[in-house]
């Protein structure tokens, strides 16, 4: 063999082991799996990423989770990050569905697999969506304060809703549950409905005050998520009027045993976040292997009373609150 030949061969095996080193790398650039939160620092959404982080560390996957602190360019602009970066899947828990469609059209350019985690969207291509039984729980909720209503004497009484964004799938579901199971009861006075734009105590105590002034028979309150019950708590203790609403909400704070069992809150629907998140990333890795999940996961609410909670906290130690 001539030296030229010998450094020819030598810069063709160079080449080859240069290009399985690239090719390495990208392989392992893109055994990642990113979380693309609504809210991070809201406990729901921050459970749903762990639930989604644990099925990624099982199989070797890294994580990373990016915070669209409810704002639909920042949602945009995390979902071409993750693009960027050729990453294995993305779960997402959209700012509200109308804005996920533009998310789920880059993805299924890219050839990224979606599987979207609670809030849904009003169009698009995903892997699988996975929700929470939103109208059943809340319809559930609705039952436990109609027949508190009920007990009280209180049947031909007002009743008020605090709701989440009525964009969301997940908001309609759980307003038309909690609206059918009154109905259902023969309670029917609905008044001074409020959509939570900052998910804020202080903007639940401003609508819970307002309110109260324009509704001064008031008797049953429904707060559509967790932290900002106390904001309306709030509101009533300083209008003087505790004892005299009952309160059920949905999600749970970590105090949710204690609320309960005071009476401060009648009934809690609570959501699995934990579990949401890993039946996502479970649903995610089937598509990436080329098994399609189901297209649509319910899961479970929990409805916590003063009566069942002891019981049920094992569970919500784990699935709602994300311990280990």
């Amino acid at each position: 063999m001539t030296i030229g030949s010998f450094l020819k061969n030598v810069c063709l095996a160079s080449t080859v082991l240069l290009a399985l080193s690239l090719s390495n790398s990208a392989i392992a650039a893109n055994k990642q799996i990113v979380y693309i939160s609504a809210k991070s620092d809201l406990p729901f959404w921050k459970t749903i990423g762990k639930g989604v982080k644990s099925i990624a560390d099982a199989n070797g996957y890294s994580y990373l989770e990016l915070d669209s602190n409810l704002n639909s360019q920042t949602q945009l602009k995390n979902a071409q990050e993750a693009i960027a970066k050729n990453v294995a899947g993305i779960v997402i828990s959209p700012i509200d569905s109308k804005t996920a469609p533009e998310v789920l059209a880059l993805a299924m350019k890219a050839k990224i697999p979606v599987v979207i985690a609670d809030v849904g969207t009003n169009g698009g291509e995903y892997a699988s969506y996975i929700k929470s039984d939103n109208y059943r729980g809340a319809y559930d909720v609705g039952v436990v304060l109609a027949t508190k209503m009920k007990d009280k004497g209180w049947s031909e009484s007002p009743f008020a809703m605090i709701t989440i964004s009525l964009a969301r799938k997940n908001g309609q579901d759980r307003s038309n549950g909690f609206r059918d199971a009154l109905k259902d009861a023969g309670i029917t006075k609905e008044t001074g409905l409020r959509q939570m734009q900052t998910y804020s105590a202080e903007e639940t105590f401003k609508f819970t005050k307002e309110i109260l002034e324009t509704t001064p028979g008031l008797r049953g309150l429904f707060i559509e998520t967790d932290q900002p019950v106390t904001g309306a708590m709030q509101a009533i203790k300083a209008a003087k009027r505790t004892g005299e609403i009952l309160i059920v909400s949905f999600d749970a704070m970590p105090e949710v045993a204690e609320l309960l069992k005071s009476d401060a809150l009648i009934a809690v629907g609570m959501q699995q976040p934990y579990l949401m998140g890993s039946k996502a990333a479970e649903a995610l890795f089937s598509s990436m292997q080329g098994v399609a999940p189901a297209k649509q996961i319910l899961i479970p609410i929990l409805v916590g009373t003063g009566k069942n909670i002891t019981q049920l906290m094992p569970t919500v130690s784990k699935t709602v609150f994300g311990g280990e």
